[in-house]
Parts: structure tokens; sequence; C-alpha cells
């Protein structure tokens, strides 16, 4: 156990420190310092510690154990870099329930960052610029509209940008003319 506490907290600093890189590398460095603080909380230090495995996030053990996650959910209710975290509901017309709404665009780029980082921290040397895509794929086929259209093309468009042209090119695609565009619903 002891030992798990200082591999989690290597695993989630060395993310950070990845995820900190990528966003100034495109200009959003406010997102890249305070980027998964929540991580180092109790709710969420105590799961990654006690579900540890260093291959993959230990909210998937303590979700394979209980059938939730108790870290993820308030993991993603603090973290705007979640798409889970721009679902609403509605009470009118016929927009009645749940249903995603679009993430603001620097949120979108930290989602990809994160998920570039978290490639690179689970896969290690055997990574490659597909491996964020392939993740994203594996993960969406059974849940396509819990994302909102706009955030879901954004996304699918700059994962595929990466894998076929890599990071220093997507990077400087993103900060010289994604982040640029103007967005209506900020």
């Amino acid at each position: 156990m002891l030992s798990n506490i200082w591999k989690h907290f290597k695993t989630i600093t060395y993310h950070k420190y990845l995820v900190l890189k990528g966003c100034f590398q495109v200009g959003l460095y406010w997102q890249g310092i305070v980027h998964d603080f929540s991580k180092y909380s109790l709710t969420e230090f105590c799961v990654g510690v006690r579900y540890y495995q260093g291959v993959r996030s230990p909210n998937n053990k303590e979700r394979e154990i209980y059938g939730f996650s108790k870290a993820w959910l308030h993991h993603k209710g603090r973290n705007k870099h979640h798409y889970e975290y721009w679902i609403d509901y509605s009470v009118k017309g016929s927009r009645q329930g749940m249903f995603p709404t679009p993430m603001p665009k620097k949120y979108v780029v930290e989602m990809l960052i994160d998920r570039i980082s978290a490639s690179k921290v689970y896969n290690k040397g055997a990574y490659t610029n597909q491996d964020a895509l392939l993740y994203y794929k594996n993960g969406i086929e059974s849940m396509p509209h819990i994302m909102h259209e706009e955030t879901r093309t954004d996304l699918e468009a700059l994962l595929t940008m990466l894998a076929e042209y890599g990071e220093s090119e997507t990077f400087s695609y993103i900060k010289k003319v994604y982040l640029k565009k103007n967005e209506a619903y900020l």
C-alpha cells in the first residue's frame, strides 16, 4: 500500500506535467497549471492508491468492483475538460431530460491533450500518435450521443489530425487556427 502511494502520486504528477507542457505549447497556460488538481483530493487520491495498477485508470477497477466510480463522479464534476461535465437537463419544450451541451474550444483542446498525455503515461515507450484516437474510438462506440455533436466533430478532427500529422503540426494548428475561431456560446 505504501508503495502505491508513491507510484500513484508519480503517475498523476507525470500526467499533469505532460498536460501542462501540451497546454503551454498551444497557449492555454492557466488550464495547464490547474489541470486535474482534484486528483490530489482525498476522494480521488485514496481510490487511486487503493486500486493502482499502473497500466490504466484506478477508477476502472473501482467501477468493476462497485459498478460505478465515486472518484470519477467527483473528478468529472470538477474538471471542465471532460465532456461529461457538459451534460445538462431541460424542463421545457422538446428538449426534456438530459442532453449534452457544446464545450468551449479551450476545453476541447485540454481534453485532447489530456487524452494524449494519458496514452503516453499508460503506453509508455510504445506510445504512437494513433493511440489517443484508438482509445477514443473504443470508448465512444458504446455512447455516441453522450457528447455534443459539435464537440464530437471537433475532437474527432483533432484526434485524426494528430494520428495523421503528429503532435507538432496538430498543436500548431490548434494555436494558430482552432483557438482563434469565434464561439457564440461562451
